[in-house]
């Protein structure tokens, strides 16, 4: 990926846990492109992990958020607004949903586990995309993480489908919205990825080995694949490119 891609862009990644994650490998192929970033993290327990992440990208702002906590994602946009007085894109790469509902079928999740993983899933980017668009007066890209499991049924991925189909659908909705202000918004889904969170999964390894074997490149995604990805459509290359779920997982959706 070309250096000077997104030279001259800022942009702000939420998301990263640790180096292993997709939002550390879409942050370090940014990075390598030429933008600048802001680099958040969840709370003092994940600080540690994220913050050698965020000394390697020379992230520009560095702090705390957590999206059930009021008033942390007011001071992240404060900083920016502060520090750069705009914001060329936005990484959201945040998902959750509490351990029993996400292990247990989706005729048993419960009210309050659904409504905590549609908040953190969902909602934070719609709450994240409105304090973003008045850093966006020259327009922008804003680009968040989706899975296969919010278009057909897999095995195990239980309540987290119908929470990443309202992702999905949220993206369209706000790409609607956005485009006349010439932000563009979209979702990239990559095939699985070992991560800590694709570790909550149940049976996760079979699901790897599954993608591994029957994707057509017979292959898995990595971070760079998904790093490369992103970088494309935050570049002024995929000016016209919004309200897309784009793939990124060795052919693997379209095998039946």
């Amino acid at each position: 990926m070309s250096g000077t891609l997104l030279k001259g862009k800022r942009g702000l990644v939420v998301g990263i846990a640790n180096e292993h994650s997709i939002a550390a490998g879409c942050a370090r192929v940014l990075r390598a492109a030429g933008a600048e970033l802001a680099v958040t993290y969840a709370n003092t327990t994940s600080k540690p992990y994220v913050a050698p992440v965020a000394e390697g990208l020379e992230a520009s702002i560095f702090l705390p958020l957590d999206v059930e906590q009021d008033g942390e994602m007011t001071a992240v946009f404060d900083a920016i607004q502060a520090e750069w007085g705009q914001l060329d894109f936005l990484l959201h790469s945040i998902a959750f949903c509490p351990k029993d509902d996400l292990h247990g079928p989706v005729s048993q999740c419960s009210k309050e586990g659904f409504a905590r993983a549609m908040d953190i899933s969902v909602h934070s980017l719609i709450r994240l995309t409105r304090a973003a668009v008045p850093l966006m007066q020259n327009g922008g890209s804003i680009l968040t993480m989706s899975y296969y499991g919010a278009e057909k049924v897999v095995d195990n991925y239980n309540i987290m489908g119908p929470v990443k189909s309202a992702l999905e659908g949220t993206v369209r909705y706000l790409a609607a919205e956005l485009g006349p202000q010439q932000i563009r918004v979209n979702a990239l889904s990559p095939g699985p990825v070992q991560t800590r969170a694709g570790s909550g999964i149940a049976h996760f390894d079979a699901l790897i080995d599954d993608a591994r074997r029957r994707a057509p490149e017979r292959s898995l995604v990595t971070l760079d694949d998904i790093g490369h990805a992103a970088t494309a459509l935050f570049s002024d290359l995929s000016a016209k490119v919004t309200g897309e779920i784009t793939h990124v997982d060795g052919g693997y959706h379209v095998i039946a």
